[in-house]
């Protein structure tokens, strides 16, 4: 049997090689390596209008990826000083890509950045600036570095099927949700009370968490994500 494709959306950021400084579409490898390594074929997808029927008809599942801040102009709200490095045409390629996925019921995870897309794509919000609300810089403590924590996770929930009712995870975000998107739940929370999962279940596979899972060991959210793109895959050709 083939394996599914799963579609991971890249950032395109000036970068260098060799003697070549150009701005490249990339993504650091540790999504690729956790696509593949839970049995799926990655495939890198750069942020371009139009072309969604045609991306999203030649994958399984779709992973978003971490990256800048949104802004936030998608969800309505004046910039903070501390938002900074916002990409708006990544910011609209992603919504698009990501309510075509959703219309179709592909299988999503969203990570990070790619959590807050999802629920600026349902009609939620964003905090700006965590530190200023909490009085702490727990979630990203040195920039470069992911910060960790433990999260606790609702008994009963889809998030919570697969990881239990309390796990440690590596983030590093200054920006968190506000207020949550229609028809999404909110499944985990840091242990102050910082909101670290949704989920919509009224979806099969449609989950956006706050921390780095491709950074850590547990790839029991990338085995789930694939398991359900095989599942999807197999559908689709019957």
């Amino acid at each position: 049997m083939s394996r599914p494709v799963v579609g991971i959306t890249t950032y395109v950021e000036p970068a260098q090689w060799g003697h070549w400084q150009l701005d490249a579409a990339l993504i650091p490898y540790m999504y690729v390596q956790a696509i593949e390594r839970a049995g799926a074929m990655p495939l890198l997808v750069p942020p371009v209008d139009g072309a969604v029927e045609e991306t999203l008809d030649a994958l399984d599942g779709l992973l978003l990826s971490g990256g800048a801040d949104l802004d936030p102009e998608t969800y309505g709200a004046d910039a903070h000083p501390e938002t900074n490095g916002t990409r708006p045409a990544r910011d609209r390629a992603e919504l698009a890509l990501l309510e075509g996925a959703l219309a179709r019921d592909m299988p999503v995870l969203a990570v990070c950045r790619g959590s807050q897309v999802l629920n600026v794509a349902r009609g939620g919000d964003l905090v700006q600036h965590l530190p200023e609300v909490l009085g702490h810089e727990a979630h990203r403590e040195v920039k470069g570095v992911f910060s960790e924590h433990p999260v606790r996770i609702e008994d009963g929930s889809h998030l919570g099927s697969l990881l239990g009712e309390r796990t440690p995870v590596k983030s590093h975000h200054h920006q968190g949700f506000g207020k949550v998107g229609d028809g999404l739940r909110e499944v985990a929370w840091a242990d102050d009370g910082t909101i670290e999962a949704v989920e919509d279940p009224g979806k099969r596979f449609a989950l956006g968490v706050l921390w780095h899972p491709e950074a850590g060991a547990d790839a029991r959210l990338f085995d789930a994500l694939v398991a359900e793109a095989r599942a999807y895959r197999a559908e689709r050709r019957a």
